[in-house]
């Protein structure tokens, strides 16, 4: 991963101590970069202490306050940059006002960035985090044989009509980046990771870093749910790729493969036999298919996909590792 592609540029990644994001800092210090990350308290040493001590930190990190709902507090970190990473946005499954923890953060914050990345004349290219989220809920049948593509677009009412209020802000955020990239001539790429697992840098449990620890940690079921999955560092790959790529455009949908969590205990069982792991599922309904998503386009930004079982050993070792289990 290290080669000085970097060399004298200068990128901008918001939200900088969430999972995704540490990664992408990591990998960009890697190659040479110049990094300017945002977070909401530069003196929180919980937030940023695992990303001072990457290497290539200390000469070329700097971290840059900043807030997804007060306009233009991003000009001063995008000023200058050529890349700009747009991670930052709440995760949170459950929420009790969804339009103000989810929705505003999410679609206010991605255009705030964006309106900065308009006076800023030095921006070449727009990085968004996006989500599978925003592809796969517009009501068509997810079967084994179905194949999600870069095609498919969530639908908003139907978000709404199950409540699914992280979808949905996902859904309203890329939508509302697309439009306004191309109203504002930003070249703007977006990536739609599936659950992304893998290890831990920052020092906080993230929501799909849970998912993993709740089945290890004395769950008596599993869930009734088929969800993509893939690797954390090959999704911060794909990233700075997505950057580097002069070809790249548009969507990608980043998944190693769909698996039902009836899979993945299995899997854990295998890797860790000693373990107690829940042997039953959540209701007594038939388990939900799994389909497939594909990989074609997302292979032209050269990932090579992580398997499953290497992604969810990393996990449970950086989870002990990082003292959130012990066995």
């Amino acid at each position: 991963m290290e080669s000085d592609t970097g060399k004298g540029k200068v990128v901008c990644v918001t939200g900088a101590s969430g999972f995704i994001a540490s990664w992408i800092v990591k990998l960009l210090l890697l190659r040479g970069y110049t990094v300017k990350g945002t977070v909401r308290d530069p003196n929180d040493p919980k937030k940023v202490d695992h990303l001072l001590k990457l290497d290539g930190a200390k000469e070329r990190l700097q971290l840059i306050k900043a807030t997804l709902l007060e306009e233009g507090s991003f000009d001063s970190a995008v000023e200058g940059c050529e890349g700009v990473f747009h991670t930052a946005s709440p995760v949170a499954l459950n929420v009790k006002d969804p339009q103000a923890e989810l929705i505003d953060p999410a679609v206010k914050g991605t255009l705030n960035v964006l309106k900065s990345c308009v006076k800023s004349p030095s921006v070449k290219r727009v990085i968004l985090t996006s989500s599978i989220a925003s592809v796969l809920y517009n009501g068509k049948p997810t079967t084994p044989e179905v194949v999600v593509d870069e095609t498919w677009f969530s639908n908003p009412d139907i978000c709404r009509e199950y409540k699914l209020w992280y979808v949905l802000s996902k859904t309203l955020a890329e939508d509302a980046a697309c439009k306004f990239a191309k109203e504002n001539n930003i070249d703007m790429v977006a990536l739609n990771p599936a659950v992304v697992i893998g290890p831990l840098l920052q020092p906080s449990l993230n929501e799909s870093s849970a998912a993993i620890l709740n089945i290890i940690n004395g769950a008596q079921t599993f869930l009734n749910y088929s969800l993509g999955w893939i690797h954390v560092k090959d999704v911060a790959i794909a990233h700075i790729q997505a950057f580097e790529i002069s070809s790249a455009s548009g969507r990608y949908c980043l998944v190693e493969t769909v698996a039902h969590y009836s899979d993945i205990v299995k899997i854990l069982h295998e890797l860790y036999p000693t373990l107690r792991l829940p042997e039953k599922c959540e209701n007594d309904e038939p388990l939900q298919a799994v389909y497939q998503v594909s990989k074609e386009k997302a292979r032209t930004l050269g990932i090579e996909f992580t398997p499953l079982e290497t992604s969810l050993k990393e996990t449970v070792e950086s989870l002990k590792e990082n003292n959130f289990i012990n066995f």
